[in-house]
């Protein structure tokens, strides 16, 4: 219940990585431009991705034995808080390290953990994940892709994803398909399995958005052949496991700080400018004030995750009011300046605006909608 979301303090052994990663990302970044940076945890760069492996900050809470740091969830936090905020180009690794290794060492195999988690680690297996389906739009409980059993004990994959991240660049997907009976039967009969997208079969068609950038996938699965090891945990309890893994999705900092690289930039030219008028100060303050109560949220949530729990409600509350603040910082922002023409925006603010407005609108799709998100909300306190 949303109760239990106590106060919680980042240990100090864990603070005390922020300004190793602080320095690395000052260096990373010299000279990157903040309507770059504003991607973020949408920015593609396999290469960064494999220097933040080299220095043990992938997996950093996985097993020594799979190539992990054996840290807690509070270690993540700071490295997932430093890098988003500073607009760092995570989004190869980040599915795979926030969501898709936690699910493999919880459900997967003795064997699945060997193979997949020290590559994850090392930043060589990138993972999208299949979820949404064309036609069945937020109501992930209608999927129709289905997995069906080969006399040689592994599966048939037919069907098709849609809106799937980075399916294009990923090595492999986890995917949530039906394994028994149809859509009808709702949330039973689902599983999850592993696929990797260079099997015969496999056809990957990229999405441009509005901003020009492409992200996002359909992916078609026509009689491709999935091995028997396949399948994540047991077979029919997908629903499950997913909802176990989309508390990893909905309730990181990436909530919160999609539009951190628009906010330093505006901060920049204000103090460039002196624009320290009340009217900005407001502004920044109705900023601060929620992002703070936010992070305190997000930060009980990895405290959660730390005890072992699997924060579901909670995750989808914090999911839904950070990405609402998210979208409302490009307005927030452009009024801002609209009351200060006489002292023009630099193109690097503007071109930085332009981006984070065009795509928000997505920041409340993707990781569930709001609809969905409050329709959970509203089972976890009781109310239908």
């Amino acid at each position: 219940m949303i109760d239990t979301l106590d106060l919680t303090a980042i240990p100090a052994e864990d603070e005390a990585l922020r300004s190793e990663i602080r320095q690395f990302l000052h260096e990373a970044l010299q000279g990157v431009p903040a309507d770059r940076r504003a991607r973020s945890w949408m920015g593609f760069d396999a290469d960064f991705s494999r220097r933040l492996a080299e220095r043990g900050w992938l997996g950093l809470t996985l097993p020594r034995e799979y190539g992990g740091s054996e840290r807690g969830h509070f270690a993540r936090f700071v490295l997932s808080e430093e890098l988003l905020g500073a607009g760092a180009p995570v989004s190869a690794h980040w599915i795979a390290d926030r969501q898709s290794a936690p699910l493999i060492l919880k459900y997967g195999t003795p064997q699945q953990r060997r193979h997949y988690l020290p590559r994850i680690c090392r930043a060589e297996a990138f993972f999208c994940i299949g979820m949404s389906e064309p036609g069945s739009g937020s109501d992930l409980a209608s999927i129709r892709t289905r997995a069906q059993p080969r006399p040689d004990g592994g599966w048939r994959l037919n069907g098709s994803k849609i809106w799937t991240t980075n399916a294009h660049k990923s090595h492999y997907m986890i995917a949530l398909v039906r394994t028994s009976g149809t859509a009808e039967d709702r949330h039973k009969g689902l599983s999850q399995v592993i696929i990797d997208l260079s099997l015969p079969g496999v056809t990957v068609r990229p999405i441009v958005d509005v901003a020009g950038d492409a992200h996002f996938s359909e992916v078609f699965f026509e009689d491709v052949a999935l091995a028997p090891d396949a399948l994540i945990g047991t077979e029919g309890e997908g629903w499950l496991q997913v909802n176990a893994e989309l508390a990893f999705e909905r309730s990181g900092p990436e909530r919160l700080y999609s539009s951190m690289a628009l906010v330093e930039c505006w901060l920049d030219h204000c103090r460039a400018g002196g624009l320290d008028d009340e009217s900005t100060r407001a502004t920044l303050g109705e900023i601060l004030a929620h992002l703070a109560t936010l992070r305190s949220m997000s930060l009980a949530i990895a405290g959660q995750l730390a005890r072992g729990l699997s924060p579901a409600t909670e995750a989808a509350l914090v999911k839904d009011l950070g990405t609402e603040l998210e979208q409302r910082i490009p307005g927030l922002i452009a009024q801002a300046l609209g009351r200060a023409p006489e002292r023009p925006a630099p193109p690097e603010l503007l071109r930085t605006l332009a981006y984070v407005e065009q795509v928000s609108p997505t920041f409340s799709l993707r990781g569930g909608t709001r609809e969905i998100l409050r329709g959970i909300i509203a089972r976890g306190l009781g109310l239908r």
